[in-house]
């Protein structure tokens, strides 16, 4: 069995929201053939006023049936289909083939095809866009990750649009590092870990009919992530998690973002209780996009009323209510609840949402110790 279980601010969603978890009966030996099911039903309901993100509704059910094969044990090739419903529409969202190709070899992962994405990457909210998990869910190139008893690489290129000879239109291409390093002894009941994260975008070629200029952007995130076992028979652990960014346009033409460079603090603190995780965050941004990160922490608008606004000097608190069911080895439930405060515009908004997850995998046979008859 394979689980991410990173220490980081989005806390258990990793179990049971982004759909990584594999579940096998046994470990995989060579020739075996599985099947294997993802299904993802997703409602998040932002009830935002504010003149930075837009309030919305995103509502819908991604499925994504593969074959896997092992030719090796350490080889796992997945193809299927995936196939996205948002309700209340009549019509398929998406139908896109899936394919993935694993090498797993000790503590590394080589993975080509469509990578582990969204918050597999371990990244914070402000850095890689939660919601990416239900509007971006796919993620296409390359990735190389590493998952020791300290240490957590994940080196990643998304290569989110082709472009062609005479496209009308640039290649987009997304890419980056997430890294953490545990500090503490193994046997303590503190663990500290000291996170690195970085993240570019590119848009741009030279075989497209547009004359529009290359657009090249950086993030980056340094932090300290500590978190403290209980023995209580409420309260299991405290949390705390702060991290510096940073943002900085490197596109040959200026003028591609609203701000050259931009900076931002993120603190987090989290109780973990048996009834729910209870996480308070404080953000102050100077001047800072990502193109990559949740709309909530952007000093330039992205609404559809209020596109050309901007909050140079942005801080805002929020407060977030976090419980998983776990309903099965396969299956769980995740309920949230999330109010922001605008301190500038002196604004509450808030959001709720639940998402249930199930992925399993089912041993169909052993294919490779099959023979013709006459053989």
């Amino acid at each position: 069995m394979e689980m991410d279980n990173l220490l980081n601010e989005q806390g258990k969603e990793i179990d049971s929201v982004t759909a990584n978890v594999i579940r096998t009966a046994t470990p995989p030996s060579a020739g075996e053939l599985r099947l294997s099911l993802n299904a993802f039903t997703f409602f998040k309901d932002n009830e935002y006023f504010n003149k930075i993100v837009d309030g919305y509704t995103l509502y819908g059910t991604q499925l994504n049936p593969q074959l896997v094969y092992y030719p090796i044990k350490d080889l796992r090739l997945e193809g299927g289909v995936f196939l996205w419903k948002d309700f209340g529409n009549p019509v398929l969202k998406a139908v896109r083939p899936t394919f993935r190709a694993t090498w797993t070899t000790g503590k590394q992962q080589i993975i080509l095809g469509n990578i582990r994405p969204n918050l597999a990457h371990n990244y914070i909210e402000p850095m890689f866009n939660f919601e990416r998990v239900m509007l971006n869910p796919l993620e296409e190139g390359i990735q190389m990750r590493y998952h020791g008893k300290r240490l957590f690489v994940d080196q990643w290129v998304d290569w989110q649009r082709q472009q062609y000879r005479y496209s009308n239109y640039q290649e987009e291409v997304a890419g980056g590092l997430s890294t953490s390093y545990r500090i503490s002894p193994d046997d303590s009941r503190w663990t500290v870990a000291l996170p690195f994260q970085f993240t570019a975008i590119h848009h741009g070629g030279q075989i497209d009919t547009l004359d529009k200029p290359l657009q090249t952007a950086f993030n980056e995130a340094f932090g300290l992530e500590a978190r403290y076992q209980l023995q209580g028979p409420t309260v299991q652990a405290v949390r705390f998690n702060g991290y510096v960014l940073g943002f900085q346009d490197y596109s040959f033409t200026a003028g591609q973002f609203p701000y050259k460079y931009g900076r931002g603090l993120y603190l987090n603190g989290t109780l973990e209780t048996r009834f729910a995780d209870v996480m308070v965050s404080y953000w102050q941004g100077s001047r800072f996009i990502s193109p990559l990160g949740g709309d909530l922490y952007q000093s330039a608008s992205r609404t559809v009323s209020n596109p050309d606004f901007l909050d140079p000097q942005r801080k805002i608190v929020l407060v977030r209510l976090l419980r998983d069911f776990r309903i099965s080895d396969a299956a769980a439930l995740t309920a949230r609840v999330e109010p922001v405060f605008d301190l500038n515009a002196k604004l509450l908004d808030y959001s709720f949402a639940m998402y249930f997850n199930f992925r399993q995998d089912w041993l169909l046979g052993n294919i490779g110790k099959r023979a013709r008859v006459g053989q």
